[in-house]
C-alpha cells in the first residue's frame, strides 16, 4: 500500500510537471498585444518568439539522453523545475535591462524553453516505467495535465493583465514562477524508478531504420503543429480578426480549446483499451483540418470561436496517443525513443505557429490559419497510407 501511494506522488509530481510546461509554453502568447503595444513587436517577430522556444526545446530533446544518461531521471527533474522556475523570473526584468527589450524577452524565452524540452523527454518515460496497468491510459492523463495547466493559464494570466493592465505584464511571470519552483521540492523526494543498467535499449539507427517508427516522427511533426498554432494564435485571432474583447477571445478561444484537449485526452485514458488508435487518429486528423479551415473561412464569430475550441478536443490523442503506440511497437526505445519523438513534436511546434505568422505578416491572420490546415492533412494522409497498426 505504501507502495502504490509513492508511485501515486511520483505520478502527481509529474502531473504537475506538465502543468508547468504548459505555463511556460502558453502564457506569454496571452500577452502578445501586450507586446506589441509596449514593444511595438510585429507579428512575425511574436511567431519568431514561440519559434525560439521550440527551438531551444528540440536542442535540448536531442541532449537530453546524455543529460539523463549523466544525471538520471532525479536529477533531471529537479534541474527542469529550477530552470523553468529561473526563466519565468528572468522575464519579469531581462527586457527592462537589456537595450533591445526584445533579445531579453528571447533569451528568457530559451532558459525556460530548456526546461521545457527536458521536461517533455524524462517526465512520459518516468510514468511509463511505472509498475501500473493501462499505460496508454495513464500517458493520456499525464498529457492532459498540460490542458488543465493551459486552460488555469489562460485564466490566471487574463485575470492578471486586467488587474496590472499591459504596460505592467512584467510581474505576471515572477507570480507564475512559484509553481515550478515548488514542484522542484517535489522530485526530491518521490520514487523514480530508473532504467536496469543492464538493460539494452534499441540504438537511435535501429529506431531510424523502421518504416513504422519514421511515420510516428511525421506524425509527431503534425501533432506539434496542428495542436500549437491555433493554441498559441487563438487570442490574439479572437480579439484581432473577430473583433471579440481580450476576456472573451481568451475564453472563447485558448481557454476553451485547452479545456476541450483535456477532456479528449481523459476519455481516450477511459476508453484506449477498446480503441484503435489508428482509427482514431484518422478521424480527429480529418476534423481537426475542416476545424483550421471553418476558423479562417467563416464570416461568422461566434462559428469561428466554437470551431476553434472545438479544435482542442481534435488535436487531443495525437501527442500522447503517438507516445503511447511508439513505447508499445518499440518497447526497448526508451529515452532515445522518447527524444526523437518529442524532438519531431517540438519542430512541429515550431514550424506551425511561425509559418502561421509569416502568412499573417503576408496577408493576414485567416489566411495563416487556413493554411495550416496542411498540418492535420499530412498527419490524415500518413494514418490512412503509411501507418500500419499492429494486431492484438
Amino acid at each position: 500500500m505504501t507502495k502504490k501511494l509513492n508511485y501515486t506522488s511520483t505520478k502527481i509530481a509529474s502531473y504537475a510537471g506538465l502543468f508547468v510546461q504548459a505555463i511556460v509554453n502558453n502564457f506569454l502568447p496571452i500577452l502578445f498585444i501586450a507586446l506589441q503595444d509596449v514593444y511595438k513587436i510585429g507579428y512575425e517577430k511574436l511567431g519568431r518568439l514561440i519559434m525560439f522556444n521550440f527551438v531551444t526545446q528540440l536542442v535540448t530533446d536531442m541532449l537530453t539522453p546524455k543529460i539523463v544518461g549523466l544525471l538520471g531521471y532525479r536529477k533531471s527533474a529537479i534541474m527542469c523545475q529550477g530552470f523553468a522556475a529561473l526563466g519565468l523570473a528572468m522575464l519579469s526584468f531581462m527586457p527592462r535591462i537589456i537595450p533591445v527589450p526584445y533579445v531579453g524577452i528571447v533569451i528568457s524565452v530559451m532558459v525556460y524553453a530548456f526546461a521545457s524540452g527536458l521536461m517533455e523527454v524524462i517526465l512520459s518515460p518516468m510514468v511509463e516505467m511505472l509498475p501500473t496497468k493501462n499505460k496508454s491510459g495513464n500517458m493520456a492523463v499525464l498529457h492532459s495535465f498540460y490542458c488543465w495547466g493551459q486552460a488555469v493559464t489562460t485564466l490566471v494570466t487574463t485575470f492578471l493583465v486586467s488587474l496590472f493592465g499591459y504596460v505592467n505584464w512584467m510581474y505576471i511571470p515572477i507570480l507564475w514562477a512559484v509553481v515550478p519552483l515548488i514542484n522542484m521540492f517535489s522530485f526530491l523526494r518521490v520514487p523514480i524508478i530508473e532504467p536496469e543498467p543492464e538493460r539494452k535499449s534499441d540504438s537511435l539507427k535501429k529506431l531510424l531504420s523502421s518504416p513504422l517508427f519514421r511515420c510516428f516522427m511525421i506524425m509527431m511533426v503534425c501533432a506539434g503543429a496542428s495542436e500549437i498554432a491555433m493554441a498559441e494564435w487563438a487570442s490574439m485571432f479572437a480579439q484581432q480578426a473577430l473583433g471579440v474583447s481580450k476576456v472573451v477571445g481568451d475564453l472563447a478561444g485558448p481557454c476553451a480549446f485547452a479545456i476541450l484537449m483535456g477532456t479528449g485526452r481523459i476519455l481516450y485514458a477511459r476508453f484506449s483499451a477498446s480503441l484503435s488508435f489508428r482509427k482514431t487518429v484518422i478521424a480527429l486528423s480529418a476534423l481537426c483540418a475542416a476545424c483550421y479551415l471553418t476558423t479562417a473561412l467563416t464570416h461568422i464569430p461566434l462559428l469561428a470561436l466554437i470551431s476553434c475550441a472545438v479544435c482542442g478536443f481534435t488535436v487531443s490523442v495525437m501527442w500522447p496517443g503517438t507516445y503511447s503506440a511508439g513505447a508499445k511497437a518499440f518497447p526497448k526505445g526508451d529515452a532515445v525513443m522518447f527524444s526523437v519523438f518529442a524532438m519531431c513534436g517540438d519542430l512541429g511546434c515550431c514550424l506551425g505557429p511561425w509559418i502561421l505568422g509569416i502568412i499573417a505578416d503576408i496577408k493576414d491572420l485567416h489566411t495563416g490559419i487556413a493554411f495550416t490546415a496542411i498540418f492535420p492533412i499530412i498527419m490524415l494522409i500518413t494514418a490512412i497510407f503509411f501507418f500500419k497498426e499492429e494486431k492484438e
